[in-house]
């Protein structure tokens, strides 16, 4: 994960934060708005821990990847959904009916077959 990934949907990432640090309180979080400055000062001063042990133990949380739980937030949304014409096929409109889609020829009944 990136910080600024973090601090653009800040809201999304308040429970996974509290997840990872149980003892600090939401609304203290909430606050800070996604400013990593902040975050670490009042990491440090919550833990009892010098700012640098703060920094490596933020480092550390950052290194995983990004939680579903933050991906799907209904912030997300347009996002995802403009994002997903990438997977669409050549020649398919993103925004088409979906009706449209799989409109292939049914194939021909085998000889015998009815």
């Amino acid at each position: 994960m990136q910080w600024k990934d973090v601090s653009q949907n800040w809201n999304a990432y308040i429970p996974r934060i509290l997840t990872q640090w149980p003892t600090l309180n939401e609304a203290d979080v909430q606050s800070l708005d996604g400013d990593q400055d902040a975050f670490i000062d009042y990491l440090s001063k919550s833990k009892g821990e010098d700012r640098v042990a703060a920094q490596m133990e933020l480092a550390d949380w950052l290194m995983g990847s990004e939680p579903i739980d933050v991906t799907m937030d209904e912030q997300n949304d347009n996002a995802q959904i403009m994002d997903s014409a990438k997977n669409v096929g050549t020649g398919e409109d993103a925004l088409a009916d979906d009706a449209k889609f799989g409109t292939d020829p049914a194939p021909a009944t085998p000889v015998g077959r009815s």
